[in-house]
């Protein structure tokens, strides 16, 4: 047996724990506990005054100002961590160890999965340790010492239009229902799964459009050399709000992501793992 053979053996044992399963499962919970929170600070962003970040740090900070706040951090911490080990096994061995380029596509987008669920954890965190966790700020600083470097400006573009894709994938994602493939869909009765198509399609969309603005912004950026377009969401979910009838869209994107949170609980009850 070669060196890989058993490396590959080895993870796909662990995959197949059930301990991890229900860490997974648990981490579905808690990223939709997140985005539950996020929408809501979107939602005061488009009709109050929250001063709030708009993005997972704000989202972060939100849950730790609650009673018991620093515990479901935690928890919720945890709950990312066995998300990005479950993705990161996924892009180790394969979701069922077929060939070919779709399933190196789907284990190159585990590893991004991966990656993003490290990302929360990481400022949760940051969060505990009452480190400044704003994602917005440390976006803002990276591209300002990105475009102080030659072709720097070139770099914070081409990654604005790269954040561009992902928004359009994630709408494109969304509309065609490409989620339900990762879903025991034969496990739900046909109000459930007629809920959960609803939910999935309105979250995955919404998440698109945030994206995609908040990637314009960072094309913005570096054309007119101003950082502080290259917040991210934060910078996308406050300049939609300050446009004319920016606060209705605002909230219906609000809605959205809170439909997309509320489908992470199905998602814990009915994705493949």
């Amino acid at each position: 047996m070669t060196a890989s053979s058993h490396v590959r053996g080895t993870a796909s044992r662990a995959a197949d724990s059930k301990p991890l399963e229900y860490l997974a499962r648990g981490g579905f919970i808690a990223y939709g506990v997140i985005h539950l929170i996020f929408a809501w600070i979107a939602l005061q962003l488009a009709f109050g005054n929250s001063s709030a970040e708009g993005d997972q740090s704000g989202a972060f900070q939100n849950l730790a100002s609650q009673p018991m706040g620093k515990t479901l951090v935690v928890i919720t911490v945890i709950g990312m961590v066995g998300l990005a080990l479950w993705q990161a096994l996924e892009a180790a061995i394969g979701e069922s160890g077929e060939q070919g380029k779709e399933a190196v596509a789907n284990r190159v987008m585990s590893g991004i999965r991966a990656i993003i669920y490290l990302s929360f954890a990481w400022t949760g965190i940051r969060v505990l340790k009452g480190a400044n966790a704003s994602t917005g700020d440390k976006q803002q600083q990276s591209a300002s010492g990105l475009m102080d470097n030659a072709g720097g400006r070139f770099l914070v573009g081409l990654i604005g239009v790269i954040v561009v894709g992902v928004g359009v994938g994630l709408v494109i994602y969304g509309l065609k229902k490409k989620f339900e493939k990762r879903l025991n869909t034969q496990q739900m009765k046909p109000a459930v799964l007629k809920t959960t198509r609803r939910l999935g399609v309105a979250g995955y969309t919404s998440k698109g459009v945030a994206f995609g603005i908040a990637g314009v912004l960072v094309v913005a950026a570096a054309v007119t050399y101003d950082p502080e377009k290259a917040r991210g969401l934060d910078a996308a979910l406050k300049t939609l709000a300050g446009q004319p009838y920016g606060p209705w869209l605002l909230g219906l994107i609000a809605l959205g992501i809170a439909a997309f949170g509320i489908y992470c609980f199905s998602q814990a009850r009915y994705r493949k793992v």
